[in-house]
């Protein structure tokens, strides 16, 4: 396969087309779109949005989407979706290992798991699952009519082939693809491991900078959106979409990526979380995680995320008279944390690349005794940390954990014993 080219640039209103005259120029036919194409406009967005908010492309195909049977329910396998009823919402902090590898052929449609989530399953709300595939999709497609979804790839690099172009992402980076837009999911390697974020709220954004200024955390410079490539195959094709929490099914026989040209600002989309400029020098305290903020999805609630994606990266540590790692802390906001690789600055042991913690509202965390100990006496020279890559959805409900997360073995049944043996300091 060729090399994939993409477009810089974070909700830009683009136009591209893989065969020279499928763009429309102005008025360049009343009646019907060139090279016999069918115009088809996918709004992300309400109509009357504002301007700035206003997120739709229109897309120039072969044949038109709405050319396909009936849908019909299928297996929800080991997704879940809002409302969030099949166990109670816990107080109690949960953590897991990563989830076992599939023994059978497995692809990421089948290979959904859904750990936690939040919303009323229409508005707003955000869905943490895994995914674990050990096979491309073939002939198959998918997509969300729930809400958006942001990959973050654990193992194995994966191809996200969509209606409007194709994206290599590879652990390291993430990838978004809008609510509604077809994809599948190919493997790059023999197998693949990641997080997903179904966000069912206000589309994800770059977070405002206020005191911080024109510069630090993400740039738009840095996202890159796929250019346009079509499929022109006449063969039998699932299309699989997740619908009102469950999944749906129906066949087509043509490939549904068929989209020659496009041009907006609705598209996917993938970033480089090397790129991100981390702001950390410290002097007082700890700087609140809120700083690490790739993405947000802000809630009518000024300051409050519907879920914010939040990343611990490689970064220079530099301290004065503080604490450096993450203090002990309660907190409004419920937060799902997962490891990409290597360690968290925060726990000595047992938070592993491939699993997650939960921490909902209120919940104290913070360092195990390990980690304080070794923070306390830590000596304060500047120091570049490279021991690992965590992230965390940051959430303003609580996380309903799903009945398949209360019983798999890869539930640590000890958590809490992270915070034993700290011994009473005061008078010493």
């Amino acid at each position: 396969m060729s090399e994939l080219v993409y477009r810089t640039g974070f909700g830009n209103d683009f136009a591209t087309e893989a065969m020279a005259g499928a763009l429309p120029e102005g008025q360049n036919s009343p009646q019907c779109a060139p090279l016999g194409l069918y115009a088809e406009q996918l709004s992300g967005t309400p109509f009357t949005a504002t301007r700035a908010a206003n997120r739709r492309s229109w897309l120039y195909r072969i044949r038109p989407a709405a050319m396909h049977p009936a849908f019909k329910r299928i297996d929800d396998g080991l997704l879940r979706s809002a409302p969030f009823v099949e166990a109670d919402a816990t107080p109690n902090r949960l953590r897991w290992d990563k989830l076992p590898m599939p023994t059978k052929p497995t692809d990421f449609v089948d290979g959904l798991v859904t750990i936690c989530g939040n919303g009323d399953g229409a508005s707003w709300g955000v869905g943490v699952h895994h995914y674990l595939a050990n096979r491309s999709m073939t002939d198959r497609a998918f997509f969300d009519a729930d809400g958006e979804l942001l990959f973050v790839p654990q193992e194995g690099r994966i191809l996200l082939v969509t209606e409007l172009g194709a994206m290599d992402v590879a652990p390291g980076e993430i990838a978004v693809v809008p609510r509604g837009v077809k994809f599948r999911v190919e493997l790059r390697d023999a197998a693949a491991r990641g997080y997903l974020a179904e966000n069912a709220g206000a589309l994800l954004r770059l977070p405002e900078l206020g005191p911080i200024g024109s510069n630090g955390l993400a740039q738009s410079r840095d996202f890159l959106t796929p250019v346009a490539r079509f499929e022109d195959k006449a063969v039998a094709t699932q299309i699989v979409q997740k619908f009102a929490g469950h999944l749906w099914a129906t066949e087509i026989g043509h490939s549904p990526f068929d989209v020659v040209a496009w041009h907006g600002n609705y598209a996917p989309y993938k970033y480089d979380l090397t790129r991100f400029n981390t702001i950390n020098t410290v002097s007082v305290d700890h700087i609140d995680p809120s700083i690490f903020t790739v993405l947000t999805s802000p809630s009518e609630t000024d300051g409050t995320a519907n879920v914010d994606f939040v990343i611990f990266p490689p970064r220079w540590m530099v301290a004065e008279h503080s604490f450096r790692a993450p203090w002990f802390h309660r907190n409004v906001m419920n937060e799902y944390m997962g490891l990409i690789r290597g360690a968290y600055d925060a726990k000595a042991e047992g938070f592993m690349p491939g699993g997650g913690s939960l921490h909902n509202c209120m919940s104290a965390h913070g360092p195990d005794l390990d980690s304080f100990n070794a923070a306390s006496t830590a000596n304060l020279k500047p120091h570049y940390w490279d021991l690992g890559l965590a992230f965390m959805f940051e959430t303003r409900a609580i996380l309903r954990p799903t009945r398949f997360a209360l019983k798999t073995p890869a539930l640590h049944c000890d958590y809490d014993a992270s915070w034993s043996g700290f011994d009473k300091l005061f008078g010493k």
